[in-house]
């Protein structure tokens, strides 16, 4: 099994910053896709950013320029540095890896991080 725990989320005002992290923890042999989704209420969980594990990102519109996502492959850890940040970015932030653990490959998500950004 896998587990992946979120932390850095919060309360900000617009126009601020916050950077999410995630760490993957368990007997694993590599990740692949490594990524952040969001939910907000009333709305369907969607994509907000992921690398695959050579570095290469991929975004939601919604968020290009402002948000940008990075791991360490040796932390088997994902970051999400948040810039400017709106009150339409606030949900619940939830980590995803694709990862080759013991038992086998599968898709993982962590237990999600509130971010609430204020007016």
């Amino acid at each position: 099994q896998v587990q992946l725990v979120e932390s850095g989320g919060g309360l900000v005002q617009a126009g601020g910053s916050l950077r999410l992290s995630c760490s993957a923890s368990g007997i694993i042999y590599s990740i692949n896709d490594m990524g952040w989704y969001r939910q907000a209420p009333g709305k369907q969980r969607e994509l907000v950013a992921i690398t695959t594990n050579s570095g290469n990102p991929n975004y939601a519109d919604s968020v290009k320029g402002r948000f940008t996502i990075s791991r360490d492959n040796a932390k088997n850890t994902v970051y999400l540095q948040m810039n400017s940040l709106k009150p339409e970015d606030t949900a619940v932030y939830y980590c995803n890896a694709d990862a080759n653990a013991w038992g086998g490959k599968r898709n993982y998500w962590g237990q999600g991080t509130q971010v609430t950004v204020s007016s």
